[in-house]
């Protein structure tokens, strides 16, 4: 497991002591650097990475935990919720899967709700439904230890009707899980949610300190598909806009060159956003390359994200 470097760890493997400290306060340190410039992260592997060996059954939704730490030496999960072998109200699988990660010593963070309805429906009662549906996720999440949800902002109508129907939804389920101590959370996936400007419109209008976001590196097309998108908001706008309401990150990856950087993304630029945020919680890898195997780009992305954290540290 990655131990977190503190600021009582720096001073001592550089001999600095507590007069050096207060020498430099206010005019930064020996390298010109203000104190109060450290940052850290944790790395976590959001399933989606794994799609191909889940949908094989090469391993299964219980199995994801150790698989996690095993294979890619990862200690914090994110599901997707249509891998449960279970509906939503196992409790009894539920159960099994947090005492799996318990076991493994790796920390269950949220999961990915797709496939359940529109929030953002023009229709009533096809909203309340997915409401209901989504519910059934919360409750589940708190189930096996999770701090979040992440759903999406998926429905149809003119960019004010979506941005009204969504609140109503991201509102009630808010609400609802506010009480199991759970954040619902949106990633910049697709149409409107992956608009910084209506996105931050969106979050504004909810108001409530557990509805946040999940800003992704890459998910930026507003209109189009990935490899032909027509309109593409700026992704490093996109993160800026988005960050002063995350709870999660998602670090995107599709290719690496032979100095191990994304050739799509400037995980630099990106994390240097990140940092001015002051977030320090996981980061999780979400690889979605064709060209490396999976196993190949989780690594990738995931030596990517430890050296530039590490250039970032200070």
């Amino acid at each position: 497991m990655e131990k977190k470097t503190t600021r009582r760890d720096f001073i001592k493997k550089t001999g600095l002591g507590m007069g050096a400290l207060t020498l430099s306060s206010g005019f930064g340190n020996l390298f010109g650097q203000p104190l109060n410039t450290e940052f850290h992260f944790d790395i976590s592997l959001a399933q989606w990475s794994v799609r191909q060996a889940l949908k094989n059954k090469t391993i299964t939704n219980l199995d994801f935990p150790k698989y996690a730490k095993d294979k890619y030496g990862i200690f914090g999960v994110e599901y997707v919720s249509f891998f449960f072998e279970k509906p939503a109200t196992n409790k009894s699988y539920q159960k099994e899967l947090k005492m799996r990660a318990e076991d493994e010593g790796v920390k269950n963070l949220l999961i990915m709700v797709g496939r359940e309805g529109a929030l953002g429906h023009n229709d009533k009662n096809q909203r309340l439904k997915s409401v209901d549906a989504h519910k059934r996720w919360i409750e589940a999440a708190h189930a096996i230890g999770c701090h979040s949800v992440r759903v999406d902002a998926k429905g149809n109508g003119s960019r004010e009707d979506m941005l009204k129907y969504n609140a109503e939804s991201f509102t009630a389920l808010s609400e609802f899980a506010k009480d199991f101590g759970l954040n619902v959370i949106l990633e910049n996936h697709g149409g409107f949610s992956s608009d910084g400007h209506w996105v931050v419109e969106l979050m504004n209008k909810v108001n409530l300190p557990n509805c946040g976001t999940l800003p992704d590196f890459g998910n930026f097309c507003i209109e189009g598909k990935k490899n032909d998108c027509k309109n593409e908001y700026d992704r490093y706008k996109g993160m800026k806009d988005m960050m002063p309401f995350a709870k999660a990150v998602s670090a995107k990856s599709y290719h690496f060159d032979d100095k191990g950087n994304e050739t799509t993304i400037d995980f630099k630029r990106m994390l240097e956003i990140v940092k001015k945020h002051n977030y320090s919680d996981y980061i999780g890898i979400e690889y979605e390359g064709e060209i490396m195997s999976p196993d190949d780009g989780i690594m990738a992305t995931k030596r990517l994200l430890e050296r530039v954290r590490g250039e970032l540290a200070y």
